[in-house]
């Protein structure tokens, strides 16, 4: 009897920690203090997937797109100024950080977002009702469909979101590819004295100066940062009022023109613009695509730079050695004194997620059918985590890895003169088939090319000097016979 009395007890008392709600489907009983309401309980219910809600950024530029909304649908007489005001005010909340706990629908959710945007509208109408001094859930106040979604369908904000958020990052990500440029730059003109020898097949090859590779390296990130610029363009044209399938329907004719303008003022990016064809814009995820494709060079760049510091800086003793990475950390639990180059692996984990991505992108771009393209969550999941990863592994790799490289100039200059591509040097001087002589036997008795040919007499202790001359070895010379 105890037993069935604190059952009693502790259903009577979640029952007034609810509040009942009712849409389309029926009713249920929502957390009393959610934001919240009954059509994000549902997602709740339907998408227990990967735990991962919604990105910060995303959250942001939502709450951005609903407030321009409402802004346009008070310009147009639309929307009632006092519901206008309140819902601007819920939005403003959210853009500054508040309520991020109360967007709680997996990423892996409904087709094109629909969840999300109830989610936010739900979030949005609840906090603007208690604005208005109302009780959550009171929606005869500030209903989620009605006032807060006015003018908008799933189909063009949460693409127009997605346009924003990645545009935020995008720029973030710029700023710190720019930084990692501007640091392998400077550690190009820091090693530019340094003769080394290059490698080619990962074979000996010609001398070449560490400063070199340095700066082919800063020259890669410039261009993967001039191709994400021109990709992120796209990303500029918005949708929005495209409303269900590209018509406009349910919108103001000079809603659009508003919304864009207040849309310019919220988000600081002011060449925004409506896109030519509103259809395109909900059905074609391209735009998408091509950034994505832009971060996909970017990482396969980023990996060859990481596989090539991880290559350089093998050993101490063991390999080729010729640069210290920073040590950021113990790199085993058995060896003692062992130093791994973490960050630079650190940096390959993350192009290769990056990769990874890039084709679930193009798979869920290409899945969309007729008048929309329905997997918006996947893409926008996928490409909002690329660039955030890249933004965060291209800062710390830079400050952590790049910033505190330093040239083993002992071991460079020893490698260079060891390297049996010197005998390419002396092709000009004596001849291909002398030069390959040279080398075999330089080969086969282990000594360097310099010196068979001084104790062979092909040259002269001065003309060979003259010829291996370290920075005359990588320039361009005029060789007279």
């Amino acid at each position: 009897m105890l037993a069935l009395s604190k059952k009693w007890y502790i259903i009577t008392a979640m029952k007034k920690e609810c509040r009942r709600e009712k849409d389309p489907l029926g009713e249920k009983d929502v957390p009393i203090n959610a934001y919240y309401g009954i059509q994000t309980l549902r997602a709740i219910e339907n998408f227990p997937i990967s735990g991962t809600p919604p990105q910060k950024k995303f959250i942001i530029a939502f709450a951005m797109v609903k407030k321009a909304a409402a802004i346009a649908n008070m310009a147009t007489g639309s929307l009632n100024k006092k519901i206008g005001k309140a819902i601007v005010k819920a939005t403003d909340e959210i853009i500054t950080g508040r309520l991020h706990k109360e967007f709680v629908v997996d990423v892996y959710q409904a087709g094109a977002g629909t969840s999300h945007n109830m989610n936010a509208n739900e979030v949005i109408a609840n906090r603007a009702i208690e604005i208005l001094r109302g009780k959550k859930g009171n929606y005869n106040i500030i209903h989620p469909n009605d006032h807060v979604n006015m003018s908008q369908s799933t189909n063009d904000t949460v693409p127009t979101g997605m346009r924003i958020a990645g545009l935020f990052l995008t720029s973030e990500l710029i700023s710190d590819l720019k930084a990692m440029e501007k640091a392998l730059a400077g550690k190009s003109k820091e090693f530019d004295s340094i003769i080394k020898s290059a490698r080619t097949h990962l074979q000996d090859a010609v001398p070449i100066r560490l400063g070199q590779e340095f700066k082919a390296y800063s020259r890669a990130i410039s261009k993967a940062i001039r191709r994400i610029k021109i990709a992120s363009e796209g990303l500029k044209e918005l949708g929005i009022g495209a409303t269900a399938a590209g018509t406009g329907i349910n919108t103001h004719p000079a809603y659009r023109k508003h919304i864009i303008k207040a849309l310019k003022n919220i988000t600081g990016v002011k060449d925004l613009r409506p896109a030519d064809d509103m259809l395109e814009a909900i059905s074609s995820m391209s735009d998408f695509v091509n950034l994505s494709s832009a971060l996909k060079g970017l990482a396969i760049e980023l990996i060859k730079i990481a596989n090539d510091l991880r290559l350089l800086s093998s050993g101490p003793r063991t390999g080729i050695a010729e640069i210290i990475l920073p040590a950021a950390q113990p790199g085993s639990s058995i060896m003692p004194g062992k130093v791994n180059p973490v960050m630079a692996e650190m940096l390959n984990m993350v192009s290769f997620q990056v990769i990874g991505n890039d084709i679930t992108i193009a798979m869920a771009a290409q899945a969309g059918q007729l008048e929309l393209n329905v997997m918006t969550p996947v893409i926008n999941y996928n490409l909002l985590q690329s660039l955030e990863i890249l933004k965060n592994g291209a800062k710390v790799f830079t400050e952590r890895c790049v910033n505190g490289i330093k040239a083993n100039k002992e071991k460079c200059k020893e490698m260079a003169e060891k390297s049996i591509g010197l005998a390419t040097v002396l092709n000009p001087f004596i001849g291909y088939e002398k030069a390959t002589a040279v080398a075999k036997e330089a080969v086969a008795r282990e000594k360097t090319i310099r010196e068979i040919v001084i104790e062979k007499r092909i040259l002269s202790k001065k003309e060979i000097d003259k010829i291996l001359n370290p920075m005359a070895m990588t320039r361009q010379r005029v060789v007279k016979k």
